[in-house]
């Protein structure tokens, strides 16, 4: 007799093709089943107590943590991520839970001061083996948080593992395992985790936008060169004449966010339509993602893509904070991997732990591990600590 009570509940009037708790491949350490849960709801459960998940609230998305309380960060990102997931999911009748899941954890591995502190940190980490934040998203949820008894990190489902793991090298994928095999097999992840993929892309463009603009690093003349934009742009300018230039912004960027979402919804609905997958096995053997935007939208994307590359992520004032993480990160690297009696006792500890298993290597990624759970605050403050004879604690 099921332990589960209201256990069809959870999948009721998901399509075929969704994943469902009787398809998972379950987790890494064995578990009972919850009994008013989801294993996808236990997994989105575990992601929100997460130490890396709270610590999100202190790290960069484009502009560091202290240049201003309204600036997205690591953590409100993800929580926008996770809604768009969650409503792209609903009208596709995928499993809302498992996107919630993945979307919530997709950032848990990202180092402080955003993108520049993942290429510094890959700088130190060439000889060792690299850096990249997916990976490090997937060594959080498997080994890095401590807070169960019976295992290492989160023993999160496979579905969830594989959603997080966006992207991977064949090398790094033939170390992996089962979450690795599909990178070599040339297969698809589940459809939730597709769509996760692309919601992640339809935030962080749009609400890069919204940010810079409140920044004054890029401006609306700028942003009227990019069709994307400027259509939304002319259409609550004719609708809302009077509406203050602030009102207008927001308007503007939430109807971005919406006719993406549409374009996905529909041009996904079309090509689940027309290939009908019999089931999840069929999503993964297809040659191409089933969740997909139209062709126009995708060029659309590109041209903003281009412009922010080139008019808010080279920035000076945002090239002149990457220059600064960039040398407190190599610092801080430099002076643990030299001398880890400089870490905390339980750094320490892990150190040692991983110095004893793989020498060097293993060495250098406990002070990576350390480094990229650090937020942006904690790590300048570490790095004066280290580096300001003034600091001596």
């Amino acid at each position: 007799m099921s332990t589960r009570p209201h256990e069809l509940n959870f999948n009721q009037g998901l399509a075929e093709y969704a994943v469902v708790d009787a398809v998972s491949r379950g987790r890494r350490h064995p578990e009972p089943p919850p009994a008013y849960r989801s294993e996808f709801q236990r997994d989105r459960d575990r992601i929100i107590h997460a130490a890396a998940f709270r610590r999100l609230e202190y790290k960069t998305q484009v502009f560091v943590n202290h240049e201003g309380d309204l600036f997205r960060t690591r953590l409100t990102h993800s929580i926008e991520v996770a809604q768009i997931a969650r409503s792209i999911a609903r009208a596709l009748r995928l499993n809302e839970d498992l996107t919630e899941a993945v979307a919530l954890a997709h950032d848990l591995g990202h180092t402080p001061f955003g993108h520049a502190g993942q290429d510094a940190l890959n700088e130190c980490m060439k000889d060792f083996g690299g850096f990249e934040h997916n990976l490090q998203s997937l060594r959080v949820v498997d080994e890095l948080e401590e807070k169960y008894a019976d295992f290492p990190g989160l023993n999160l489902s496979f579905e969830t593992r594989e959603g997080i793991l966006k992207h991977c090298s064949a090398k790094n994928a033939a170390d992996l395992g089962e979450v690795g095999a599909r990178f070599l097999n040339r297969q698809q992840p589940g459809l939730e985790a597709q769509l996760t993929n692309l919601a992640d892309e339809i935030a962080y463009n749009s609400h890069d936008v919204d940010d810079g603009l409140r920044a004054g690093l890029i401006g609306i003349e700028q942003l009227r060169d990019i069709p994307l934009f400027n259509e939304q742009y002319e259409e609550v300018r004719r609708l809302y004449p009077e509406l203050p230039q602030r009102r207008i912004i927001h308007e503007v960027v939430r109807r971005l966010i919406n006719c993406q979402v549409v374009d996905l919804v529909q041009t996904s609905g079309s090509l689940l339509a027309q290939h009908a997958p019999a089931d999840l096995e069929s999503v993964r053997r297809h040659p191409a993602p089933l969740i997909a935007f139209s062709d126009d939208m995708r060029e659309r994307n590109l041209e903003l893509k281009r412009f922010l590359r080139t008019e808010l992520y080279r920035h000076y004032r945002v090239h002149r904070m990457s220059v600064k993480a960039l040398r407190v990160i190599r610092e801080l690297f430099e002076a643990f991997f030299q001398d880890p009696r400089l870490l905390p006792l339980e750094a320490q500890q892990k150190v040692a732990d991983l110095r004893r298993r793989d020498g060097d290597t293993g060495q250098a990624r406990a002070v990576a591990d350390y480094i990229a759970g650090m937020t942006d605050r904690y790590a300048i403050k570490e790095h004066q600590r280290v580096y300001n004879p003034g600091e001596l604690t």
